[in-house]
């Protein structure tokens, strides 16, 4: 038994019959353009992953400085400043005393 039911001489048969109708180096051309082919999608492929990896890296970067301001934003909060406050102690005391 050979390959899905043929046997091995059929499949030599096939062979001969093949390299007689093309000769040797058309069958060189068709599989160096196959292997063309073959190493141009592995490296599309390579890239496509490469471009994915670097936007989940972007992502996870803009995540966790997303968080650094939400914990400034919140400590600013708890320590009774405001988020847009940008005064100095001295200002605030002058408000304070003016009031």
């Amino acid at each position: 038994m050979g390959f899905g039911g043929i046997s091995v001489w059929s499949l030599l048969l096939i062979l001969v019959i093949v390299l007689l109708l093309f000769g040797t180096k058309k069958l060189r051309n068709v599989g160096s353009d196959l292997g063309g082919a073959i190493k141009g999608f592995k490296s599309a492929m390579s890239e496509g992953e490469k471009e994915a990896k670097e936007v989940k890296d972007s992502v996870e970067k803009s995540g966790e400085e997303g968080e650094q301001a939400g914990a400034q934003v919140e400590h600013r909060e708890q320590s009774g400043e405001s988020a847009g406050a940008t005064d100095t102690g001295q200002e605030r005391e002058k408000r304070q005393s003016s009031s």
